[in-house]
């Protein structure tokens, strides 16, 4: 299977992206906090890059692409990886991310509608509430000690510096503390077709899964068997020989070949 890697200059900032496949809409993958592209989408990417070119990021303080001496949020890292597809000379895409980046790709149709055909969000949040109970006050309280050792040591192995990991950590939580629920009106002005996919036993509660997909127009909902990140086989939730990862990838690829009317 086709696979080059590479880094490119996006706003001040050294972005590291892997090209899966091949194909003429590329499908743009977007992790979730503490994570690099291998920890969320490599139980997922085998499947997903059959039939198409997947491009994977590692956003702000993640992984193997630098940082710079702000915090991150939402907003910058959909600017940041809008910088990049022009970098790559791409003018249209699709995108999907889980969790943080979730959220990131709802950012990204927000902000540069004209860069998105169509989006898929595992797991992404747009208002407090959303979050299961006790999820800040767990926030209040983060350390590196508690972060899952897989994220951790997955960072280790491709970051230029250890030193990173707690800058990462501390960044990441201290985006989620500073949340702020976002305007109803910022999803509704969202018309790319959207494919909005929760887990039963999510971080994400069902009904905010619900009515994200309510607001945005046209969106379409998948609840799946699971935990955070089950369905696409997350390196903290996967299962050893579950083919729910195949599933959700036959799912996503179908909501991506659609002709919509």
């Amino acid at each position: 299977m086709y696979f080059e890697s590479g880094y490119s200059t996006v706003n001040g900032l050294e972005m590291y992206y892997q090209i899966h496949g091949s194909g003429a809409i590329p499908l743009v993958l977007l992790h979730g906090g503490g994570s690099t592209i291998e920890t969320t989408f490599s139980n997922i990417i085998p499947f997903l890059a059959t039939n198409r070119m997947l491009i994977g990021v590692d956003l702000q303080a993640h992984g193997r692409t630098g940082d710079r001496d702000s915090g991150v949020s939402f907003e910058q890292d959909a600017d940041d990886v809008a910088a990049l597809m022009h970098n790559l000379g791409i003018s249209q895409a699709d995108f999907m991310g889980f969790s943080n980046g979730g959220s990131s790709v709802l950012q990204i149709a927000i902000r540069h509608p004209a860069l998105v055909r169509k989006i898929v969000t595992v797991a992404a949040c747009t208002k407090r509430s959303g979050l299961m109970e006790g999820f800040f006050d767990f926030m209040k309280t983060a350390s590196l000690e508690n972060m899952p050792a897989p994220l951790q040591q997955a960072y280790l192995e491709v970051a230029e510096s250890s030193e990173g990991l707690q800058t990462m950590h501390d960044k990441d939580r201290d985006r989620m503390l500073a949340f702020t629920n976002w305007p109803e009106e910022s999803l509704r002005s969202i018309q790319a077709p959207a494919l909005i996919i929760g887990g039963n036993r999510d971080v994400i509660t069902i009904a905010h899964t619900t009515e994200i997909s309510d607001l945005i127009p046209g969106a379409e909902l998948l609840i799946l068997p699971g935990v955070h990140g089950e369905c696409i086989g997350e390196i903290c939730a996967y299962q050893p020989g579950s083919r729910l990862p195949e599933f959700t990838a036959f799912v996503i690829e179908a909501f991506l070949e659609r002709q919509n009317s």
